[in-house]
Parts: C-alpha cells; structure tokens; sequence
C-alpha cells in the first residue's frame, strides 16, 4: 500500500514537471488551468477564509470571455511555477476596458474602496467572475430588467450599506419600483424605461453634490433628456399659473417637481391653472371678439371627462401667464398629438387626414368626434364613440347628401342605410349588441383608408383579417380555400367577403333572400358553371323560388372551398356520399355518381347526354317536320274534297225541294 502511494505521488509530481516544462516552452493555456481548477474539490483563501476556486469550464465557455486566456486576466500567473501561490492578485479588467476603468477610478465605488471598505463593489461583484454575459441578455445580472435588483443587494432598506452609512435617501428600491419607470420596468417588462445606471451612469457613480455627477442640479436636465428629449417643449405648458421655464431656455432641475426615485406623472396641483382660466370661461355670456363663437367653457364637464386630469393649460399649451389675460394671444389650436402620437401619426394618414392637411372644411377633426372638452370614454353610453352611437356620428358626414356622401364617386350609396338594415345594424341598433361590427371595426377608428388603397382595412387583401377579428374562425376556413390569395397563385382577381355579403347591406346568410342571391353571386366569377347549374333540376326548382334546394355552397361549402381532388373537400370521393345525405339520407355511392352539371352543351365532357339531346330532338323535329309536309300536301285536296262535299249536299237539297213541290200540287198525292 505504502508502495502505491509513492508511486502515486512520484507521477503527479511528474506530471506537473511536465506541465511546467511544456508551459516554459509554449506559453500557458486555459486546458494548463483547468488541470487543477476543474476539480470541485479545490480549496484558496481570501481575507482569510476558505472559498471554492473549481472552475465550471462549460460556464467560461458560455461567457463573453469565452476566446480570452486565463493569463490575460490573471496577469501576474503569466509565466508562474505549478502550482503557483494562492495568494493570486485579482484579475485586470482594465488591460481590455481601460477606458470603463477611469470612470470607476473616480466613482464612488472605488475610492470606498481604496479606504479598504469590504463593502464596496468592484467588476467582479456586478458583472460576475467567469460567468460574464452579454448585457443584452436577459440572464444577465446587468441587464436592465435586472438591475434593480443588482443596485438593491446594496441598496435596499436594511441592507449592510444602508446600515453603515449614513444616507439621506431611504427606501431607494422600494420607492424605484412604485414609480413610473420601475412599473414600466418590473411589472410590464419595459426594458427601455429608466433603471438605475440611467441616471446613475454603470461606472462613473458620483454624489448630487458633485459638479460631474450625472445628477447634479446642472446635469440632471440633460440626463432625463436622454429619455425624455423634447422635456423642452412640454415644459412650456402652463402649471400653477406659471411658466416651467422661469429664464428663457432654461430648465428648472427636474428633481424640484419629480421626487428622485418615486417619480410620478405629476404629483402638483393643477387646480390653480384651471381656476385662472375659468376667472373668465365660467361667463355664459363670454364670446370671441372675432367671430361671436361662445367661449363659455362648463367646467363640469372637463371633470367628469377622460380629462379630469389634465389641467387647461396642458392642451392649450401657448397661453402666457405674464400677460393679464394670458390667452389673449392663443391663436393655434389644441394639439392632440402632444399625447396621443401614435393616433395622430394613423389619422395623418388617412383619408380624414389627407382632407385636413390640405385645410379642407369637410375634413373632420379630433373634437368633431370626441367633442370639445366632454371627451368621454368608448365604454360610456353617453360618448359619441359608444358602439350604440356610432353610425349617428358617422352619418354626420356619410349618410346620403351629408359632406361626406357627395364626394363618393363608386356605385356604393345609401351607406348608413343600408347598414342599419344590415344584419350587423339590427344586432346594434335594435338588439344593443355592442359587440357587433361598426364603422370603426371595419374602417379603423383613425386610419381609414379608400378600399384601393393597400394600406386600407378594407382592402381586398386585408378585408379577410379585417372580418377576422369578429369571425375569425371563417377566417380560417377562407385562408385555406381555393379562393384564398394565400392558396392560389393567379393574375385573376379572387373573391373576398364583401364580394359574396356586400359592403354594407350584409343579410343573414340563413335567410331566403341571402339563398336565392348567392347563386347569381357565384355566377359573377363562375359564369358558364352557372349556367349549367341553372339547367339541372337544382337550379330550376331554385329559380321557382324554392330555396330548400341545393346550391352552391351546398356541395362545394361556404369558406371552405377545396378542389375536389383535396382529401378535405366536400367532394372529395371519400366525403361526397355525406355530402349528398345532407338533403338525401338514402343517398349511396351509386346515387353520389349523378352529375351535378351534366347538361347537352359539352360534348367534349358529356358526349352522351349531347348526342343523346341531338338525337332525340332531331327525332322530334324530323317527325313533326314530315307530319307538318304531310298536312301541307294533303290541304289542297281536303279542301277540293270539301268542295265537291258541299256541292252534292246542295244538289240533294235542292233535288229535296223539287220532290216536295212536286207532291204538293199532285191531287193523288193527297
């Protein structure tokens, strides 16, 4: 045993020789390293405590220093025995990140710890040791969804940081994620909102007081400007009767109104601005100078509207407090956009927008449908916007002979009409159902768009999505048929929803007057199938009136239109006896081979109903065409007989009438 145990020994001991030559002769590798450091049972100090230094090798291959040498970073073990001295100095960062260095050089990290602070953080205590990652990645301790957590290890309340040090900011965590930006952050996963090193910086962590810091009162405006970069133009708003700017071009710090780190909204009184404004606009008799318009503003209605909060002065945003009627100068109007961007930038580019942009008077604007200061939700009844009221306030403009009605150059007219007597205006209109379509579910609410517009909703290469938000599992149905743009691949136009249900007047596909139409709507695009469908049995029954009868959508489906040699189509040879039993129940392969759309006109695809057809009507024609020559010739002499018939008759009368003279003057006779 004694034996083995020397034997053992004397190869490792060769084995490191080994490892110490080979690395005097070409340098030392990661795989030198990993020797000892992949055993998980190795032992170091530091600080005089035992800590593991195993090296997890697939974890610094999963790192951002995965192609970096051991030696690069431990640089004083270039070159060294093996084994080298555990008392290793800490890896450099800074002969790759050199300039990142300086910055922490100067922060309030590191000269904590040039006073030999333990607490204080370096590289490794953020970024990690070998488990560097990318900070784009979301398993990073670095990155942004992350970094309140980070900051927080020191930062928190009770943390040993907020114990040993006397700091005039409390509750630093816990404020950050009841503001606005640690909400954006921690509870919607808001990765581009505010965390700590955005207004802190990563590495150049400094005081308030400090001229350099990135939240100095002089700095602190071009730090949330980062983020926030017209601050300039929103803070020309009027609050508490007072410009934001009180020099010109010069911010106050943004820290006097919005508290460092429980950042809100607004968290100010805006009464004092709206009260200014109403000294005047409470005045029922108060008009324009210009054109007698009322300037009466009711001030009951604002706070009963969506904008309850938002004080006068933040839409009307040009008044000027220095003046004594600080609107007396106010000549443009409110802007939207300045909150609603997204909605702006849609009705920009719609057909409303194009209108307005050219100033034209028919153009409809943001308060002829939401209204002045009455803006009310689209869940409140009383909003114009309400489901309920939507096709009144659309018929402002669009009902027939409105502004609107009288640009329509297409063949579509008496719109709202023709809604309200559609199957989706009943439901709304005299059912209440809020939850059928209205002019805004099929033109959008701010971006209509002409239907030749691509862009359009309404489109025929969106009208599909466009009714499949309401219908979508039709919508799926459609998108694998044959008449899906997504299917065939053709030059030919291919139907949509509107072309089969209409715009605007769409019936309910159960009633009669939708069964008797829909044939002479497939016949648009399937014309001569048509044709030979109105000659079967089928189509004449149809044409009585009739509409339990098949049709169309009977045997080839409604939106599920396949062809026929697909496994999934109604008349597909293993579907079609089901098919035919829906109107048939003893209906059997021998009955399923009837030809639909057999008839006498093809002889190339039925030759023997054609000649059969010819045939038989050649026969019929041949007979009453010999019958009809055989009464032609006979004529003359049926009339001759008639003739002479006539003549013997009026012989016999007449020889008649002699006799009976005759007998009359005879005595004898008597």
């Amino acid at each position: 045993m004694t034996l083995k145990i020397k034997i053992k020994s004397s190869l490792q001991i060769f084995l490191i020789l080994q490892i110490f030559l080979v690395c005097k002769i070409f340098g030392q590798e990661n795989s030198d390293c990993m020797t000892c450091h992949e055993d998980k049972t190795l032992k170091g100090t530091r600080y005089g405590k035992t800590i593991s230094v195993f090296l997890n090798e697939k974890i610094l291959k999963g790192s951002v220093h995965s192609e970096v040498d051991c030696i690069q970073c431990h640089v004083d073990l270039e070159g060294s025995d093996f084994p080298h001295d555990e008392n290793v100095k800490r890896a450099k960062c800074n002969n790759c990140h050199d300039d990142i260095q300086k910055l922490y050089d100067g922060s309030l990290h590191a000269k904590a710890f040039s006073r030999g602070d333990r607490l204080a953080p370096i590289c490794q205590d953020c970024h990690g040791a070998h488990d560097i990652i990318p900070v784009n990645n979301l398993k990073s301790v670095v990155a942004p969804i992350n970094v309140p957590y980070l900051c927080g290890k020191c930062h928190k309340e009770g943390s040993p940081v907020q114990l040993q040090r006397n700091i005039a900011q409390t509750h630093i965590l816990e404020n950050y994620s009841e503001s606005i930006h640690g909400e954006g952050l921690l509870r919607k996963g808001l990765v581009v909102t505010a965390t700590c090193a955005s207004c802190h910086t990563a590495h150049e962590i400094l005081p308030h007081t400090d001229s350099k810091s990135s939240i100095a009162r002089k700095n602190i405006a071009n730090t949330c400007a980062k983020c926030h970069a017209e601050i300039e133009l929103v803070h020309r708003k009027v609050i508490k009767g007072a410009l934001w700017e009180k020099e010109v071009n010069v911010l106050p710090a943004c820290v006097d109104c919005h508290q460092p780190h429980k950042a809100r909204r607004v968290f100010y009184d805006q009464g004092m601005a709206d009260a200014d404004c109403l000294t005047c606009h409470e005045k029922k008799d108060l008009r324009s100078s210009e054109n007698g318009r009322s300037l009466y503003v009711n001030y009951s209605e604002i706070k009963n509207s969506r904008h309850t909060s938002i004080a006068c002065s933040q839409c009307h945003s040009g008044v000027k407090p220095s003046h004594t009627r600080p609107c007396d100068e106010l000549t443009a109007s409110v802007d939207c956009a300045s909150c609603h961007t997204s909605i702006q930038d849609d009705f920009e580019k719609s057909a409303h927008g194009i209108l307005a942009a050219k100033q034209d008077p028919n153009a409809p604007t943001c308060k002829e449908c939401h209204s002045n200061h009455n803006v009310l939700g689209k869940l409140d009844p009383k909003s114009p916007i309400f489901p309920i009221n939507i096709p009144t306030l659309c018929g402002k403009c669009h009902r027939e002979g409105e502004k609107a009605a009288v640009r329509y150059k297409g063949t579509e007219r008496e719109i709202i009409t023709n809604y309200t007597e559609s199957i989706h205006g009943k439901g709304l209109m005299k059912s209440g159902l809020t939850v059928t379509a209205t002019c805004t579910d099929c033109h959008t609410s701010h971006k209509e768009l002409p239907h030749t517009d691509p862009a359009s909703s309404v489109n025929s290469a969106n009208i599909a999505a466009t009714c499949g938000n309401c219908h979508h599992g039709i919508q799926e149905k459609f998108e694998q048929s044959i008449h899906s743009p997504l299917v065939s691949k053709t030059d030919k136009k291919l139907p949509t929803c509107e072309n089969c249900h209409s715009a605007h007047k769409i019936k309910r596909a159960d009633s009669e007057g939708f069964k008797l139409t829909i044939m002479n709507q497939c016949g648009n695009c399937h014309k001569q199938i048509a044709d030979t469908y109105f000659d079967t049995y089928h189509g004449k029954v149809t044409q009585l009136g009739y509409t339990k009868t098949a049709k169309c959508y009977d045997c080839h489906g409604a939106h599920d239109i396949l062809p026929v040699e697909n496994p999934l189509s109604h008349l597909n040879r293993k579907n079609v006896v089901e098919t035919c039993k829906k109107c048939h129940p003893n209906a059997n392969r021998q009955f399923a081979g009837y030809f639909t759309h057999a008839t006498h006109h093809d002889p190339e695809k039925y030759p023997w109903l054609f000649w059969t057809f010819w045939g038989m009507t050649g026969l019929l024609v041949g007979t009453f065409v010999i019958a009809g020559l055989h009464t032609l010739l006979w004529l003359p002499r049926s009339l001759k007989w008639r003739r002479e018939l006539k003549r013997r008759q009026e012989e016999n009368n007449n020889q008649s009438q002699l006799e009976d003279n005759n007998n009359a003057g005879n005595p004898d006779t008597k």
